[in-house]
């Protein structure tokens, strides 16, 4: 087994070196207790407004399914380890990760009482348009799709970071279309012609 930059190349960067280890996994909790917790408190009471469709039992369950996944494939698959200057590599997981988590949760705070984990519409709800809804519609799920990247990039494997970004590509592409016919019908033309000038995710990509 060959040694690259201080880790063996057969090895997930977390196993391999303690202080990366550590470094992970203080950033895994503070990116997945905060959403254990949240979604808990943060789902509509109204059973009459919520249009999830779903796709909030489907995010639960892939997101899971992708975070085991990756875990599994980065400890049993090191054949697919990403080998190139594995710790610059550790370094932009880690970074993407904290970017998602904190774009993530900047969001939650723009919307304040109209953020929820389920599709629902609450009575005089407002169309946002600041921060980063300016010019992307789902910037939440912007940065959680960040934080896993970073995530998979953290890990070290190509096959994992492919699993779990599939896995809540999966996810995503079938909740985005499920919240805009909700707000579109909430909301009617405003909403139509907001998402005529705004990008679902990346500005100028999609």
């Amino acid at each position: 087994m060959g040694v690259r930059e201080g880790f063996p190349i057969a090895s997930c960067p977390i196993s391999a070196r303690p202080i990366y280890g550590i470094i992970f996994w203080i950033t895994f909790a503070l990116w997945v207790l905060p959403e254990i917790l949240f979604w808990k408190i943060k789902r509509s009471t109204d059973a009459t407004k919520v249009r999830d469709k779903g796709s909030l039992d489907l995010i639960v369950i892939l997101f899971w399914a992708g975070i085991a996944a990756d875990f599994l494939i980065s400890f049993l698959l090191p054949q697919t380890v990403i080998s190139w200057k594995r710790t610059r590599v550790f370094i932009l997981g880690i970074f993407l990760m904290t970017t998602g988590i904190a774009l993530r949760w900047y969001c939650i705070l723009i919307l304040g009482k109209f953020f929820t984990f389920d599709i629902a519409i609450r009575s005089g709800q407002p169309l946002i348009e600041t921060g980063p809804y300016r010019y992307v519609r789902h910037p939440s799920y912007t940065g959680a799709l960040l934080t896993l990247a970073g995530f998979g990039l953290a890990l070290g494997n190509w096959v994992g970071l492919a699993a779990i970004l599939l896995s809540m590509g999966l996810a995503y592409s079938y909740r985005i279309p499920v919240e805009e016919a909700a707000l579109t019908a909430a909301l009617g033309d405003s909403y139509k012609e907001y998402a005529s000038r705004t990008w679902r995710l990346v500005p100028f990509l999609f």
